[in-house]
């Protein structure tokens, strides 16, 4: 309850080369998501554009151009998405560069529908902030100490994982493997409406089917905000008002 009731800040991922074969131009796209955004005040939404790996780095070189002007509409990130086992990350380092040059914060899809090597180019070739998905990185013991010795947190979405076949359940999901080898870890919902999921659901079903406490499910709470993109003021206002609200310890 706690979880459903206090969604304060969401980082939301589109796509705008999706829309280039419709007409939309990546600007007044996502003028448009943000003035729908606008309409819920009491939740802070940044963007984070997928640059589709399927369309290639060059077509994501001008997505990404594209995107300069964007970053006054509370974009702050990139990410690449698509068919991970088809398109490997290395072809985008120089992408991801320039997103850094650019003030980009940088994720990859890598690790669900690729093995470990997926990880390994989006840690060391693209030298991302972040993973999304990553549970195949629980196949590599050496990934797994490497990803936890430089702290690159991975974006599970359990439900998510279940529902594309990544794994065969959310009891089969490596997130404890990951906690315990001190991987920092955020529980996500990947595309709630198309996975028939919420935030509140993949907490309890980590409840329900890997056993995790209400402690546990607190650390977890306090982790994505931790290992969100928000500013650091940002991120211990948050924290302090989630430890002093009265349901937060309402086990």
């Amino acid at each position: 309850d706690f979880a459903r009731q206090n969604v304060r800040y969401v980082e939301a991922y589109y796509s705008p080369g999706d829309f280039r074969q419709h007409g939309l131009a990546t600007l007044p796209l996502t003028g448009a998501i943000r003035a729908g955004l606008e309409r819920v005040p009491e939740v802070e939404v940044r963007l984070v554009a997928d640059l589709v790996r399927n369309y290639g780095p060059e077509r994501g070189a001008v997505t990404l151009s594209e995107l300069r002007e964007a970053q006054t509409l509370g974009v702050i990130g990139i990410t690449i998405g698509g068919s991970e086992q088809e398109y490997p990350p290395a072809p985008f380092a120089d992408v991801y560069e320039e997103a850094r040059r650019m003030g980009f914060r940088t994720s990859a899809h890598a690790g669900e529908a690729a093995g470990p090597d997926s990880v390994w180019g989006a840690a060391r070739d693209l030298r991302v902030d972040r993973i999304g998905h990553g549970t195949r990185a629980s196949e590599d013991e050496r990934l797994m100490d490497y990803l936890a010795e430089r702290r690159i947190p991975i974006e599970t979405c359990p439900i998510s994982n279940v529902r594309t076949a990544a794994i065969p359940s959310v009891a089969a999901h490596p997130i404890r493997e990951f906690l315990d080898r001190g991987i920092p870890v955020s529980v996500n919902t990947d595309d709630p409406a198309m996975f028939g999921t919420s935030l509140a659901e993949e907490y309890a079903a980590l409840e329900r089917e890997l056993g995790f406490t209400p402690d546990e499910i607190r650390a977890l709470i306090l982790s994505g905000i931790a290992t969100s993109w928000m500013s650091d003021s940002g991120k211990a206002s948050m924290t302090r008002d989630f430890e002093a609200h009265p349901s937060w310890r309402a086990d």
